[in-house]
């Protein structure tokens, strides 16, 4: 699947109705943008007057156009443009409701693999209609970014050869290919070949050169459940040659793997995991950093950028380092359970491989004195059992033994437990090394629910009682 992460996305709204989708899209991509017409939209990211020159400007560009509305607009609006199908970028209609994703122009730029990435966001099928994606699942006129199809002007003879009942060899190295609903068989009359040099190919033979991507990401998986993976991660995952992470991080993604090749680590050797990704990146290898939870909260893509700077090798200037975001722990905890980290609040890792006891007692102590709501990481390990009570302490000195606690374990993954409890009745017991603490400011509260259970919440308003 070819994969539009790098290209910017223009999402256009009309109505204030159409915001709440328009912004799940946004969400899901980081170089998207949220356009909404003035004096009808609030909210967006940028707002603009005339629909039909904001919109045609933008394809003008090369700029992908999701618009949440009906198709018959966007065909109008852009029909003067269309001139040229190899560069026209990938246009799309979205239901107000997300009922429907419509791809309608750019399948030479990935227009149906976008639309499936969006479809997955609101769970439904997007049309897509065209032939060869339908029943082979993969586009051959638009591959992944590190092949290039070498004799284009031969892929309509060659697809309609397809369509009819032929079937191809391939000859090279092509995943996207073997993994595709192809026709596949070994004396077959048609060819494809993957190579790295340059080649003239035939009606019955198309060419890709395979350009090596010098392509790291640091993805964070989320705390472990697949519903909490965001696209943009699976995306990278799947189009990768290598993944390199902790044996733990590495099996919560092992059910995407094909033909990825595993590097496997010691949870504790962090910068010779980020030293192997970056060479094996300036090698032309298209490389995943795998963490759990975010990559930039207490995980690899600090560790990254410290040997990046640090070791200054002029063979990394040339890779696409990319920061793919997750869902935190703090975050999937404080979901469970309502809004503990509805105020302000801040994290605190109770860990002190990286820095002394001293520096984290203050923060600790500075934490609970101006009253945030606090997320631990780390709280305890075996070798580390005296942290949590010491950080208990320096707590209750501000905080009252009733302040609300949640205590999270194995978010996501078989075993998860959520326990909500008071300050002064947490234990050392109460955790370990996959538990997340949070504890709640003074001003933190707890609503009965009729299960039995409990919701905890952090009012908006710090006044309020």
């Amino acid at each position: 699947m070819a994969a539009l992460t790098s290209s910017p996305i223009a999402v256009m709204v009309l109505s204030q109705a159409s915001v709440p989708i328009a912004r799940e899209i946004v969400n899901a991509f980081p170089n998207a943008t949220l356009y909404g017409l003035e004096h009808r939209t609030h909210g967006v990211d940028r707002a603009f007057t005339q629909f039909g020159e904001t919109v045609r400007e933008l394809f003008s560009q090369g700029t992908a156009i999701v618009g949440i509305c009906a198709a018959g607009i966007l065909i109008r609006t852009i029909a003067p443009l269309l001139n040229n199908k190899w560069q026209e970028p990938p246009v799309l209609a979205i239901a107000e409701d997300g009922s429907a994703v419509v791809p309608l122009l750019g399948g030479l730029q990935g227009v149906n693999d976008l639309a499936r990435q969006i479809a997955a966001i609101f769970e439904v099928a997007p049309a897509i209609t065209t032939s060869g994606d339908i029943r082979f699942r993969t586009a051959l006129l638009s591959p992944p970014r590190e092949y290039r199809l070498l004799n284009p002007d031969d892929a309509k003879t060659f697809l309609a050869d397809l369509l009819a009942g032929a079937t191809v060899k391939i000859e090279g190295d092509a995943p996207w290919l073997v993994e595709s609903q192809l026709p596949i068989a070994p004396d077959a009359r048609l060819t494809i070949k993957i190579t790295e040099q340059s080649m003239t190919g035939r009606s019955d033979c198309l060419v890709y050169q395979r350009t090596p991507i010098k392509r790291l990401a640091i993805i964070g998986t989320g705390p472990g459940s697949a519903e909490w993976m965001s696209p943009q991660v699976n995306e990278v995952l799947r189009s990768a040659t290598d993944w390199i992470g902790y044996q733990t991080y590495l099996n919560l993604v092992e059910p995407l793997r094909t033909t990825q090749r595993l590097h496997v680590f010691d949870n504790r050797e962090e910068l010779e995991r980020a030293a192997l990704a970056l060479d094996l990146a300036a090698e032309g290898r298209s490389v995943v950093m795998v963490s759990s939870g975010d990559p930039g909260i207490y995980a690899m893509a600090a560790a990254v950028f410290e040997v990046l700077e640090r070791d200054n090798k002029p063979e990394w200037n040339a890779i696409d380092l990319q920061v793919c975001p997750g869902i935190s722990a703090m975050q999937a905890a404080a979901a469970q359970v309502g809004a503990p980290l509805g105020h302000d609040f801040c994290a605190i890792s109770l860990s002190d491989i990286l820095k002394p006891w001293e520096t984290i007692a203050d923060r600790i102590s500075a934490a609970a004195q101006a009253d945030f709501a606090i997320a631990f990481y780390n709280p305890v390990s075996k070798m580390r059992t005296w942290q949590l009570e010491k950080a208990k302490a320096l707590l209750l000195n501000a905080r009252s033994p009733d302040t609300p606690i949640v205590l999270a374990r194995n978010l996501g993954r078989p075993g998860q437990q959520i326990q909500v409890k008071a300050l002064g009745d947490l234990a050392i017991d109460d955790a370990d090394m996959r538990t997340v603490i949070l504890i709640g400011s003074s001003k933190t509260r707890i609503i009965d629910r009729a299960d039995g259970g409990v919701w905890v919440y952090t009012p908006r308003r710090y006044d309020a009682q």
